[in-house]
Parts: structure tokens; sequence; C-alpha cells
């Protein structure tokens, strides 16, 4: 992705792939640029339900017979399932790695004060773009919710009320711009003269 360098570049989720989105922000990490990726719980994974949770389950049994808290350890939250998906994308062990994972902030939803920044999405990693119409695929939020999330209900609870104080926002953002819009072409014919004489001073 060769993108422009941002102070921190915030990743609106939702109707991504979750392997085409991690390879794009596994990339941008590395190269050094800050990466907040918001709304984790709304990405997708290509394939059915029944086989991604086969899947899932099969990745569960794997752990240390001896002494099962050495590890592997299996992250049930969606974000963190996407973090270590971008994990294996990454030189984790080695110095430079650690680094790229330090600059790297995933999210349930939109917290602050993420919710009042621009957000972004990358066309490359898009379901729509990427996947055949009529092909099967699941959400994150479900897979998690099948393994042991526990916070679907308090997500999505915080979504709705961020999207009712998104919108008010707007409303009153879109009049104050009408009010403006209205103000400059009252003043348009008072404003010609002093136009005219800037235009004569080259301004």
């Amino acid at each position: 992705m060769n993108a422009p360098f941002a102070k921190v570049y915030v990743i609106d989720a939702k109707g991504h792939l979750l392997g085409r989105l991690a390879s794009v922000v596994a990339k941008l990490i590395l190269n050094g640029q800050k990466v907040v990726v918001v709304r984790c719980e709304e990405m997708n994974v290509s394939g059915s339900f029944f086989r991604n949770k086969i899947k899932l389950h099969n990745y569960l049994r794997k752990r240390c017979i001896s002494n099962p808290k050495r590890g592997p350890f299996h992250f049930r939250a969606p974000s963190r399932i996407f973090y270590r998906a971008l994990r294996g994308m990454v030189p984790h062990k080695t110095a430079r790695g650690e680094a790229a994972l330090g600059r790297l902030k995933v999210f349930e939803g939109v917290p602050p004060p993420y919710d009042k920044m621009k957000r972004m999405v990358i066309p490359r990693a898009l379901r729509v773009i990427n996947l055949k119409p009529g092909r099967k695929f699941t959400t994150l939020s479900r897979m998690a919710t099948e393994v042991g999330w526990k916070y679907q209900d308090v997500v999505a609870d915080l979504e709705k009320k961020r999207k009712v104080r998104a919108q008010a926002f707007y409303e009153r953002k879109k009049a104050i711009a009408n009010i403006r819009a209205k103000a400059v072409v009252a003043k348009e014919t008072e404003l010609a003269s002093i136009k005219s004489q800037l235009v004569e001073h080259g301004h």
C-alpha cells in the first residue's frame, strides 16, 4: 500500500476481510506508521460459519500437554483474533517486529478519542471488492461469541449510543453550514465594492 505518512491511521475494519486487512496493516506498521483498527467485531472471514467454526475449534485444541499455562494462548476477543493473525505476518521475535507491534492498537467498537477522528477503509481488503457475489462469509463477532467472547451485547449497546451522538453532531454541523451559506449570500451585495477594491490591489 503506497500511502502518505500520517500521524496515525484510524482504520474502520467493518466489511474488511481479516487476512487481507492484516497484510496491509502489517506492512504499514513495519514501515513506521502508527495504525489504529476499530470495529474489529464487524470484520469478515471468507467461508461459511460452520467451516470457520471447525477451523477455530481445531486451533483451540492446540496446547502444551504437560502444562497448558505455557501456551499457546487462544484469544477470544475479535480484536485479539485479528492481532494474532497480524502477528504471524510480522517478525515479532525481533526488535524491529516488537517495535512494529507497539505501533498497532486494535479495538472492538469505536472508543474515544477515535470516535471523533476521520476513519478510513482499505479498498484492496474490502469484502465487496475481493469476494465474488454469492460466496459465503462470516462475521468475526459471531465466531468469537461461539468460542467464549462475552461482550457482544455490551459493544453493540455502546455502538448504538455512539451512532446517536454522531448523528446529532452531523445534523448540527449541517445546520451551521446552511446558516453560513445563507449569510454569505445575504452579504454578497455589501461586499461587492470591497472585493472590487481588493482585485485592484492584486488580491
